[in-house]
C-alpha cells in the first residue's frame, strides 16, 4: 500500500526497487550517525529523489516529527523548514534525518566534556609557572595536592609526591622572586605583583588550616609550609639590598659616612610612600604589609646608625645624623601625610637610644660654639683690615654702615637657627653658649676699635670708621636683647656693658674736637661779663652746630644720644662758670638781674639741644632753679627751692650751692647755714641718668 494515501502514485514501485530504497536509507542514516554533516545528508538526499516526483500535502510548513525548531533551522531561533525530499527514499532521509543531528550533537558534547576533564599534568603546572601565571599554577598545585593526600580519593593520585613537592619549591622560588623586586615593579607592573600576591595569599591559608589540623592531630601533609615567613624573610632581604649605598652615588663633598645614612634616609622615605601607594592594595589587611616593610627599613636604619654612633664622628657628620635622627626621621618620615597613618601602626621607636642622643648632642653644641668662634673671629679680622685700608664707609639710607654686623649676627644667628632646627630644646640649649662667645667677640671687637682709634686719627675717614661702629652697636644690642633667657644675667649685663663702652668710647672721640673748640668760649664768660654774655652764648651755640652734620650720618638713637651728651657738657661748663666765687651781688636787684640771664641761657641751650634731636630732658630745671636760688629773696623759699633741685640732681653737694649762694651778697650767714643745711636732710629716691655736679669741681 502506499505510505501516504492522499497521495496519487502514479506508478507503483516493484519489490525490488523498495528493498534496494531501503537498504539506501539505511546506509546513509548510519554514516550520518558518524559525520554529521547536514549539508551532505541533504544533498545525497536530493539526488536520490525522482526528477518528476510530486509534492504533497504533507510538505507544508509543519516540523519533521522528533526535531526542534533550532534544529531544523540549524540556528537558536526558527527558519525555514528543510527542503522535502521526494519518492519513498526521500521520505525515509527526511524522517532520519532529525535522529542523526541528534546523534551527531550528543557525541560533540561528549568530547568536549572529556577533552574538559582531562586532568592538568606537572609539565602544564611547570609551564604555568615559568609564564609568571603563578595564582593559576598554584590552584592546580592545590588541587592535586589534596588528591595525592586524599585517603579516600579513588584511582590513587595523578601526580607523585615528590613531582608536586619540587613543583611547589619551584612555585615559591618564582613568588618569592617577584616579592624580592616589589619596590621596583609595583609602579610598572602591577598586575604580576597581584597575581603573585593571590598566589601567596592561597599559600598561607592553607598552611593556616594545615596548622589547625596539625594543632588537632590531622595532618595529613607536608603543610605547613610557612609560606607567611619566607614571604618576610624576602622582604628583609630586599630591604637590606635597597638600603645599600650604590658605588655609582657619591656626592662630592661628604663623607662616605655621610653618604651612607643618606641613602639609607632617602631610601627609606621614598620606598615606604611606594609601599603605602603601590603595594599595599594589592594585600589583604592580616598581612600588614606597610608595617612589615616598615619595620625592616627601621631595624636596618636603626642598627647601622647605632654602629656609626659609636666612632668618633667629624662635626660634619655629627650634625648630620642628629638631623636625621631628632628631625627628619620623626617629622619626615614617621609624620609624612602618606605614611603618618601606616606607621602608627607598626609602632616605630627612635633610631638611636636615649644615651647616644644625649652624647650626639653635647658634642654638636661644642662644636657649633667653636664653629661660631672661628667665623667672629673671622669677620672682625675681615673688618679690621677694612679700616687700616683706609677707605669710607659704605652708607645705607643716609648712615655709615659697616658689614661687620650684618656677618657676626648671621653667624649668631645661623648656629641659633641649626640647632632649632633639629629640635626647638636644642634650640634653647645652644642660646647661652652663643651668647657667651658673642660676649667674647665683642671684648676682642672693642680693643680693636681703641687700637685703631689711638694709632689712626690721621686716617682721612677716621671720623666716619667710628661712626660707623657705633653704628654696629645698635644692631648688636638689639640681637642681644631678642636672644636674652632666663639665667643668663651675667652674661647679658657682659654684653650691654661692653656695647655701651664701644658707644661712648665713640662718643668721646667724636667730641673732643668740639668740646676743645668750646672750652675757651666758656673761660669768656666771667665776673665782668655776666651781664653782656649773650654774644658769648650765641658763639658757643654756632660752634655746636657746625658739628651736627657729622652726627647726622649716626643711627637715630645715637644721634639723639650724642646730642644728649653735648647738652650735658654745655650745662655742666655753664654751671662750672656760675661756682667760681667770683661775683657778690649785693643788692636784689642785681641778683634778679643775673637770675634773667641765666634764664635766657637756659632757653637758648635748651632750644638748641632739643631742635637736635638731645633727648637729656632731665637736664631741663636746672638752669632755671639755680637762677631761682639766685633771684629769690625769702630763706623759706629758697630752702624749698634748694630741695628740689636736690630731689633732682641728688649730687649736688654743699660746696656747689654755697658757690651758687655767694651770688647771693646781702645773705646772712646764718641763713646760708640754714640753706645748706637742707642738703643734711634730704634723701632722694631718683637718680638722674648721668652725673651732673659731681663732675664739676667748684672753687
Amino acid at each position: 500500500m502506499p505510505f501516504f494515501p492522499s497521495t496519487p502514485i502514479k506508478k507503483s514501485p516493484s519489490n525490488k526497487d523498495l528493498r534496494t530504497e531501503r537498504e539506501t536509507a539505511t546506509k546513509r542514516s548510519t554514516s550520518s550517525e558518524s559525520e554529521p554533516d547536514t549539508t551532505s545528508i541533504e544533498s545525497s538526499a536530493e539526488e536520490a529523489q525522482p526528477k518528476d516526483a510530486m509534492k504533497t500535502h504533507n510538505q507544508s510548513s509543519q516540523p519533521v516529527l522528533g526535531s526542534s525548531p533550532s534544529e531544523v533551522s540549524g540556528k537558536g531561533t526558527p527558519g525555514p523548514e528543510p527542503n522535502k525530499h521526494r519518492g519513498i527514499r526521500g521520505k525515509i532521509i527526511d524522517a532520519l534525518y532529525p535522529l542523526a543531528v541528534g546523534r551527531a550533537k550528543i557525541k560533540h558534547k561528549k568530547n568536549r566534556k572529556q577533552e574538559e576533564s582531562k586532568p592538568i599534568t606537572a609539565d602544564q603546572i611547570r609551564e604555568l609557572i615559568h609564564e609568571k601565571k603563578l595564582f593559576e599554577a598554584g590552584q592546580h598545585l592545590l588541587v592535586i595536592e589534596k588528591e595525592s593526600y586524599d585517603e579516600k580519593s579513588e584511582g590513587g593520585t595523578r601526580v607523585d609526591r615528590s613531582e608536586i613537592e619540587a613543583l611547589y619549591d619551584l612555585l615559591k622560588q618564582q613568588a618569592l622572586a617577584v616579592i624580592k623586586t616589589s619596590v621596583r615593579i609595583a609602579p610598572t607592573n602591577p598586575e604580576l605583583l597581584q597575581n603573585t600576591v593571590r598566589a601567596i595569599t592561597e599559600q598561607v591559608k592553607e598552611d593556616e588550616r594545615a596548622a589547625l589540623e596539625e594543632a588537632s592531630g590531622k595532618a595529613s601533609s607536608p603543610r605547613p609550609r610557612k609560606w607567611k615567613e619566607a614571604w618576610k624573610k624576602t622582604i628583609q632581604e630586599s630591604v637590606a639590598e635597597r638600603m645599600q649605598v650604590p658605588s655609582f652615588d657619591v656626592v662630592d663633598g661628604l663623607s662616605a659616612t655621610a653618604q651612607s645614612f643618606l641613602h639609607m634616609g632617602k631610601t627609606m622615605k621614598d620606598d615606604l610612600i611606594l609601599v603605602v601607594q603601590h603595594i599595599k592594595p594589592h594585600y589583604s589587611k592580616d598581612f600588614q604589609v606597610c608595617c612589615v616593610y616598615a619595620e625592616c627599613y627601621y631595624q636596618l636604619f636603626s642598627s647601622q646608625l647605632e654602629a656609626i654612633a659609636e666612632f668618633e664622628l667629624s662635626g660634619g657628620d655629627n650634625t648630620l645624623l642628629l638631623t636625621w635622627v631628632q628631625n627628619i626621621y620623626p617629622n619626615e618620615i614617621k609624620n609624612h601625610p602618606v605614611l603618618v597613618k601606616d606607621l602608627e601602626e607598626a609602632n616605630l621607636g627612635s633610631l638611636l637610644v636615649l644615651k647616644q642622643i644625649k652624647h650626639l648632642e653635647e658634642t654638636y653644641l661644642i662644636n657649633e660654639s667653636e664653629f661660631l668662634k672661628g667665623c667672629l673671629a673671622r669677620c672682625l679680622e675681615m673688618e679690621v683690615t677694612r679700616w687700616r685700608q683706609g677707605r669710607e664707609p659704605e652708607k645705607l639710607h643716609g648712615h655709615f654702615h659697616s658689614e661687620l654686623r650684618i656677618d657676626a649676627i648671621q653667624a649668631v644667628y645661623g648656629g641659633q637657627k641649626r640647632a632649632k632646627d633639629i629640635t626647638p630644646d636644642l634650640g634653647k640649649q645652644i642660646v647661652p653658649l652663643l651668647l657667651v662667645e658673642f660676649s667674647t667677640f665683642l671684648q676682642n671687637y672693642k680693643k680693636e676699635l681703641e687700637r685703631f682709634t689711638r694709632e689712626n686719627r690721621l686716617n682721612r675717614y677716621f671720623e666716619a670708621t667710628v661712626i660707623a661702629n657705633i653704628n654696629n652697636c645698635l644692631s648688636f644690642r638689639n640681637h642681644a636683647e631678642e636672644s636674652m633667657r632666663p639665667g643668663q644675667d651675667n652674661t647679658n649685663q657682659q654684653i650691654f656693658t661692653v656695647l655701651n663702652d664701644i658707644q661712648n668710647a665713640g662718643f668721646d672721640v667724636l667730641l673732643q674736637g668740639l668740646f676743645q673748640e668750646l672750652q675757651p668760649l666758656f673761660k669768656m664768660i666771667n665776673q665782668k661779663t655776666w651781664f653782656s654774655c649773650t654774644e658769648i652764648m650765641n658763639k658757643i651755640i654756632a660752634c655746636t652746630s657746625r658739628h651736627m652734620s657729622t652726627f647726622q650720618t649716626l643711627e637715630e638713637p645715637f644721634q639723639k644720644a650724642i646730642v644728649g651728651k653735648i647738652h650735658l657738657h654745655l650745662v655742666q661748663e655753664y654751671i662750672t662758670r656760675l661756682v667760681k666765687k667770683k661775683v657778690s651781688l649785693k643788692t636784689a636787684e642785681q641778683q634778679n638781674n643775673l637770675s634773667k640771664i641765666i634764664h635766657k641761657n637756659a632757653s637758648l641751650l635748651h632750644t638748641f639741644c632739643t631742635e637736635n634731636g638731645s633727648n637729656a630732658t632731665w637736664l631741663n630745671p636746672v638752669l632755671p632753679s639755680l637762677a631761682e636760688i639766685i633771684k629769690l629773696q625769702d630763706t623759706n623759699a629758697i630752702m624749698i627751692e634748694v630741695g628740689g633741685l636736690a630731689s633732682s640732681y641728688p649730687d649736688m653737694s654743699k660746696k656747689h650751692l654755697s658757690a651758687i649762694l655767694y651770688f647771693k651778697g646781702n645773705l646772712s650767714s646764718s641763713d646760708t647755714k640754714g640753706i645748706l643745711s637742707v642738703l643734711d636732710i634730704h634723701l632722694s629716691t631718683r637718680f638722674p641718668p648721668a652725673s651732673l655736679f659731681s663732675a664739676i669741681k667748684p672753687s
